[in-house]
């Protein structure tokens, strides 16, 4: 089964860009920490935001392409096709609006947390079937 892809556009602002003249990689993870917000809060039911939050445990990023200000961005991401206890992969791709490769690919380690206790929780099946 594959999991959906959510799509998000976010324009690269003055900001957003370092002293090399484009985007700063830190906000190629700051999409990928927006996304995976406005990703959890579309699919997730109210009782799992109230029951549920995560974490992020790892990072991987490959850059391939430089954006520079007055891109568009457009954001792909998608989970694993199942969760492996309290953890959970999640992917992102990172678009100059309208290319064919992206400009960057992260892999992301997410843990699912009781939003009360803070303690880890092993992902639940109904938690899945709403994403993939």
């Amino acid at each position: 089964m594959a999991a959906e892809v959510f799509i998000q556009r976010f324009p690269v602002d003055a900001a957003d860009i370092d002293e090399l003249g484009h985007v700063n990689n830190i906000v190629y993870l700051r999409y990928a920490q927006e996304i995976a917000i406005a990703h959890w809060r579309a699919r997730a039911s109210p009782e799992m935001i109230a029951t549920y939050v995560w974490v992020v445990m790892r990072h991987e990023v490959d850059y391939r392409a430089a954006l520079k200000l007055g891109d568009e961005v457009e954001v792909r991401t998608w989970v694993d096709d199942q969760a492996r206890g309290p953890a959970w992969a999640r992917f992102v791709e990172i678009y100059k609006a309208g290319a064919e490769k992206p400009s960057a690919q992260i892999k992301s380690n997410w843990c699912l947390l009781d939003a009360q206790t803070r303690r880890i929780r092993r992902v639940p099946p109904d938690l899945v079937e709403r994403f993939v």
